[in-house]
């Protein structure tokens, strides 16, 4: 204890601070926030300072420093609410720049020695240009490195300006890195609860796909290996109208063969026929049984983007790599798809969402499973690239499932749009062909809508069943009345809710796309056809329930519904897969 009993720290009153801040770590190690709130509450008390912070270490074996998290804490005085002055400093606010372009953390965190600096300005290691840029006054500071059990550095914490004005002393000094001592035990064994929460979650997953899934038989690649594989016009795939339902579900293998076959990518990329026909056969099996994100969706997607490549064209733009990127991506981009959202894979705390959190769950699910089936014995279609083009497809691969994130979709489409419609999208510019796959894979994801009446309104009811289990088992598993779209109860709402989903979310890309390459013109005629089918249901329904039916607006006054789309925007995480 003689580091608590030097000049000033034997004090009664820092000996209990430090026992109770023992205490409070010990009693939370389960969630990293609630325990830095905590150690920044302790600081503030111990050292009676305005301003306080933790910031962690991204990566403690790299010797590059780079935050990956940061948390500061404003003192009650200066500031009206102690609670909400609690910030993660990673949003990007003014409030909180001062502490990400702070050179003081990151000098401490390289060297791992403290900082006591008694006036900031006339100190060269402070960057007097950053502080001027925030609203709060930096005199002094404090900042020491936090350590873990293997004696690592993890990240610093820092205190600013004391309350009396005075600068930081050789005993407020000791003791603060005696009280980081154990925050940095306490820090890390959150983090490593983490990772084992992590850990357990990935084993579960793979358990359950496992005890779900297995790879094909010989029999059955076999059999397709040895098939006569239909020609194009006999299957119809390259109709933008094609018939989802039209094959069964080995023709959609044949079909899928048939595909690889007409692009060209069996031969440019010389892939083995018996693994490509293991491969697809396997992603067959590794499509779960649900209403309607099953394997035969995969197809369609698969179809739709086939027909846009080539009867649209879109395969004299694109490189040899990215439609294959893309074909592979349309065939994986729902693997494992359990029935349900990533909305519901989150409030059921599920292994998925402990895995890979709340942003994209399935799309991240899909691909890295994607990527286990390709690993797996028999099964690599893309063994023979090279190392440049594997790795370029891979990054292209994921990019194409991810992208089917409907919210990764409403955060591109305005610059999308936007570029098309100034007519300045430019094929030569990487991050315009990156927005453009990514808008080309969810128009496939959504192609239903595209089709003729009677096959879009199926697909829409096949969703709409789907969606009223997940509502299902909102209901009964978490206690809570799922939104009209899972509601079995207000299922006489699909016209409506189809409406809204045609002119916020489908009708804009379709229109966009088709300035880009106006061969997809049939496609919006189709939506525009569909709209008004469900325009008529949706009015008998309003009759039926004796409401007044308003007037409809023309197609080109559709601007008039700025304010529907801005709240079909905010709820758009409701139709996430």
């Amino acid at each position: 204890m003689a580091v608590f009993t030097h000049a000033g720290c034997a004090s009664t009153g820092a000996a209990d601070a430090l026992l109770e801040v023992v205490n409070d770590l010990f009693e939370e190690q389960t969630d990293l926030e609630k325990i830095v709130r905590k150690i920044m509450h302790r600081a503030q008390t111990l050292l009676k300072c305005e301003r306080c912070s933790v910031q962690l270490l991204e990566d403690i074996e790299s010797p590059v420093v780079k935050f990956t998290k940061s948390f500061e804490l404003l003192s009650p005085k200066c500031s009206a609410d102690a609670e909400s002055s609690f910030k993660d400093s990673m949003e990007k606010s003014s409030y909180s720049d001062w502490l990400i372009n702070n050179s003081i953390a990151e000098l401490v965190a390289s060297t791992g020695l403290p900082v006591n600096i008694s006036d900031a300005y006339q100190d060269p290691r402070f960057d007097a240009e950053a502080d001027q840029f925030s609203d709060f006054h930096i005199r002094s500071v404090l900042c020491v490195p936090i350590w873990n059990s293997n004696h690592q550095i993890i990240g610093v914490a820092q205190v600013l300006n004391r309350l009396d004005g005075k600068p930081f002393d050789d005993a407020d000094q000791r003791l603060f890195e005696a009280f980081v001592i154990f925050c940095g035990l306490g820090i890390n064994n959150t983090i490593m609860y983490d990772q084992v929460k992590k850990s357990w979650a990935k084993q579960s997953v793979a358990l359950d796909v496992l005890s779900y899934h297995a790879t094909c038989s010989k029999t059955e690649v076999d059999k397709f290996k040895a098939a006569n594989i239909p020609l194009v016009c006999e299957l119809g795939i390259d109709k933008l109208s094609f018939d989802d339902f039209s094959l069964d579900v080995d023709a959609m293998i044949t079909a899928a063969l048939r595909m690889f076959i007409e692009l060209g990518m069996v031969q440019k990329f010389k892939i083995d026929y018996e693994t490509l026909c293991r491969w697809l056969l396997t992603v067959r099996k590794n499509y779960r049984m649900v209403l309607y994100h099953n394997w035969r969706h995969a197809f369609n997607v698969c179809q739709c983007m086939f027909a846009m490549l080539t009867t649209a064209g879109f395969q004299e733009t694109l490189t040899d790599v990215e439609i294959l990127a893309l074909i592979v991506g349309c065939v994986c981009h729902d693997l494992d798809h359990r029935g349900t959202n990533n909305a519901f894979q989150a409030k059921t705390g599920s292994a998925l969402s402990l895995l890979y959190g709340t942003s994209a769950t399935l799309e991240h699910h899909h691909f890295n499973h994607a990527v286990m089936i390709l690993q797996s014995e028999g099964h690599n279609i893309f063994c023979n690239l090279s190392s440049t083009e594997y790795s370029d497809l891979m990054q292209l691969l994921k990019q194409s499932i991810l992208a089917t994130d409907l919210t990764l979709y409403f955060e591109n489409r305005n610059s999308f749009f936007e570029l098309v419609s100034i007519g300045e999208y430019n094929w030569n510019v990487k991050t315009h062909r990156d927005m453009c796959r990514s808008m080309m894979m969810t128009a496939c994801d959504l192609g239903a809508v595209t089709k003729p009446w009677d096959i879009s309104r199926k697909v829409a009811e096949l969703v709409t069943s789907e969606f009223f289990e997940q509502g299902d088992r909102e209901r009964s598993e978490l206690k809570l009345t799922p939104s009209a779209i899972f509601d079995r109860n207000r299922k006489d709402e699909l016209p409506g809710l189809q409406l809204e989903w045609i002119d916020g979310i489908c009708a804009p890309l379709y229109e966009t796309l088709v300035k880009l390459n106006p061969k997809l013109q049939p496609m919006v005629d189709m939506i525009n056809a569909n709209r008004v089918k469900w325009e008529e249901l949706d009015k008998k329904r309003q009759h039926d329930h004796g409401a007044s039916v308003p007037a409809s607006p023309c197609r080109c006054c559709r601007g008039l519904r700025n304010r529907r789309r801005a709240l079909l925007q905010q709820q758009h995480a409701t139709y996430t897969r």
